[in-house]
């Protein structure tokens, strides 16, 4: 199985939450109920994978850059 990159991953949970906003309880024709998925779950998968490709895209916010700045003469 090939290892998922963020951003599928995050495609992946987003599509998720869009089915659980759909309905996220259905009951079948023999009485069963069947829950997609926790949506509160989702959403805090959504906000970690969101970060983690901010982070890794560089549009995570501010860069320190660590150092000291030489002169140039």
């Amino acid at each position: 199985m090939a290892v998922k990159t963020t951003l599928e991953q995050l495609e992946e949970v987003q599509a998720a939450i869009t089915a659980v906003m759909g309905g996220q309880s259905v009951t079948l024709s023999t009485g069963q109920q069947i829950t997609r998925a926790d949506l509160k779950a989702l959403e805090a998968r959504e906000q970690t994978l969101l970060a983690r490709y901010n982070a890794e895209s560089g549009t995570g916010g501010l860069a320190i850059n660590i150092g000291i700045p030489r002169r140039t003469y």
